[in-house]
């Protein structure tokens, strides 16, 4: 079933739920932002080598990582959620958030890479979402210009930092966990 999406109607994660699973959305605040078919090249090689490393290093450990295409449902409202994003790569340290088809609550940490049809959503939108609703680190990656920005959670507020064309880089939420960036940048 098409959804018929109106400007000023607000959606739920069972509204969201209830869509062919063709179409590609997330909802914020209940409005829907429509996703891009598929991801480049550049985007999915970024992708793939990063959640590589993670899952490398979180085998047989209580934190879990997951890929795009996945739920999150920042605000644990269950089906009423209002917020449902699909970050490109998240983790999740507390199971009991996870139900089988999604994450209720902020995962420990996001990964979104920008695309030029979710670059303003990623810097702007989410960030705020992902601040308010606790996610504590957050990862933009820009493919085009090879920069990391880490946006560390303290106080209710991200502290950033941005690395412009790194090598290592230490996940803060993931003690002894560094991401090769060098690795994750080589094909793009």
């Amino acid at each position: 079933m098409q959804p018929l999406l109106k400007d000023e109607e607000l959606y739920t994660y069972a509204d969201y739920a209830s869509w062919d699973d063709d179409v590609r959305c997330e909802l914020i605040d209940g409005r829907v932002y429509m996703m891009a078919p598929a991801p480049s090249e550049s985007h999915q090689d970024i992708s793939g080598e990063m959640y590589r490393q993670f899952a490398n290093f979180l085998l047989d450990k209580q934190c879990k990582v997951f890929h795009a295409a996945f739920d999150v449902c920042l605000n644990a409202d269950g089906d009423g959620e209002k917020t449902v994003v699909q970050p490109d790569i998240v983790v999740v340290c507390d199971r009991s958030k996870l139900d089988g088809k999604r994450c209720n609550g902020a995962p420990d940490m996001v990964v979104e890479i920008l695309s030029p049809s979710s670059s303003n959503r990623d810097n702007l939108l989410k960030y705020i979402k992902y601040m308010e609703a606790g996610v504590k680190e957050y990862w933009i990656v820009d493919p085009d210009d090879k920069i990391l920005r880490v946006c560390l959670l303290k106080d209710g507020k991200y502290d950033s930092i941005d690395y412009i064309k790194p090598d290592k880089v230490a996940v803060q939420t993931l003690e002894g966990c560094v991401i090769d960036m060098k690795r994750v940048f080589s094909k793009s």
